[in-house]
């Protein structure tokens, strides 16, 4: 299954919105740079000790598990970022029914973190930021993407 692919006015407007809480002027580059500066701007805010738009946010993970299922397509992990997303990746065999065995459930800002690089694998499971169960459940070579 392809990345689904984001509306850009959707994203704009979530990211003007972030932009707009953290006293910044609207975005005003190209549309392909959308999801990039949208993720940039969430992590502003978390940087700068705020809660970001729960648009911005939920725009921002979604864009950044898509990515993931694009580097690493599969059905063997289900990765959960409640409550924005959650998608199905990695190689192997295939899940078709109930809870899945292999599951990494984690917050919204520790996605982005890992996604990002900003957090290590290793940090984020010693610290209890992610909740990870089953035998393929360690997404430690596909991040940062």
């Amino acid at each position: 299954m392809p990345p689904r692919r984001p509306d850009p006015e959707k994203l704009r407007a979530a990211l003007d919105a972030q932009l707009v809480a953290l006293d910044e002027p609207p975005y005003d580059g190209p549309a392909a740079a959308l999801p990039g500066a949208l993720v940039a701007a969430v992590l502003a805010a978390y940087d700068r000790g705020r809660t970001p738009e729960r648009d911005a946010a939920r725009q921002a993970v979604r864009h950044l598990l898509d990515r993931l299922v694009a580097a690493a397509p599969g059905r063997t992990v289900e990765v959960r970022v409640p409550p924005y997303a959650a998608v199905q990746a990695i190689a192997g065999p295939r899940h078709t029914r109930g809870t899945p065995p292999n599951v990494v459930e984690m917050d919204g800002r520790t996605w982005i973190e890992l996604a990002m690089g900003r957090l290590s694998w290793a940090d984020a499971m010693a610290n209890g930021a992610v909740s990870a169960s089953g035998a393929r459940a360690d997404l430690s070579e596909h991040l940062p993407l």
